[in-house]
């Protein structure tokens, strides 16, 4: 997302109550990170604004920046041998012949009664996973990014609905991988869509999912304690404090340097996927 495209989003979000969340992927790679929390944080205050992030090594440098505009801070590395990922990738019009069947499920989505809507290049999303989906299988765009786009309710998102859902194993049971596995399950369809147009499935990253449901699925938030975070923050030489908001809030550490010898992002890129 270019930086004009990042203040037309902010500038939407004047107004909303709660939080406006900053997430990739790995928002510390962006080469403008330090650009636009300076501008979030002014249009929006500190109070209202989130970091989602693995705090990737290399990037320290962006300590002070995340502690002077974030309040709000959700920390996840993906070390940790009990974290569970959905298999988003496992498409439900696949899983399931039955329409009516599908979209009974669609409309108990747990990610859509948990997670929040998201904007990116292709527009405002309902859900983030139609706006991650949007992007990967260049499906259709996104509401017009304006003033208060965030007040729909569900009677104005039920085309997004249409069209995003059925390619999406959220609303689906099915069996939940350890994110240390490093691949992910992916329907035929899916498949087939994404060779040739995705890094991590050309490398063979990923295992077709047999299409059948489960009576019981792994909990994913068996990871939010406060020491595997702190583990985390110490790298950036951050400690953290729980807020009100049941979130984290971060604040520098003294007597903590950070090294001059940096990593790049095309580094990082061929140690994982050498």
């Amino acid at each position: 997302m270019g930086f004009s495209q990042f203040k037309e989003a902010i500038d939407s979000m004047e107004g909303y109550p709660y939080m406006t969340g900053i997430m990739g992927g790995e928002p510390l790679l962006h080469p403008e990170f330090e650009k636009f929390c300076d501008y979030a944080v002014e249009k929006l205050g500190y109070d209202h604004l989130g970091l989602w992030t693995c705090f990737p090594k290399g990037y320290e440098r962006y300590r002070e920046v995340i502690c002077r505009t974030f309040k709000n801070i959700f920390l996840n590395d993906h070390t940790r041998p009990d974290i569970y990922h959905h298999p988003f990738l496992v498409a439900a019009d696949e899983m399931i012949a039955d329409k009516r069947r599908m979209f009974l499920l669609i409309n108990e989505c747990w990610a859509q009664k948990n997670w929040s809507a998201s904007i990116n290049p292709k527009g405002a999303f309902f859900c983030e996973m139609a706006a991650a989906l949007s992007l990967l299988f260049d499906m259709g765009n996104g509401w017009k990014v304006e003033k208060e786009w965030w007040t729909r309710t569900v009677k104005d998102f039920t085309s997004q609905i249409e069209e995003f859902c059925p390619r999406c194993g959220g609303a689906m049971p099915l069996k939940r991988r350890l994110s240390i596995e490093n691949v992910d399950d992916i329907s035929p369809g899916n498949l087939d869509l994404l060779k040739g147009k995705s890094r991590k499935i050309d490398a063979g990253k990923y295992v077709v999912s047999d299409l059948k449901p489960v009576e019981c699925m792994e909990e994913l938030a068996s990871y939010k304690d406060t020491e595997y975070r702190a583990r985390i923050a110490a790298r950036y030489g951050i400690f953290l404090v729980l807020n009100e908001q049941r979130f984290q809030t971060p604040h520098l550490k003294k007597d903590f340097s950070v090294s001059e010898k940096k990593k790049s992002i095309f580094e990082e890129y061929k140690e994982q996927y050498a």
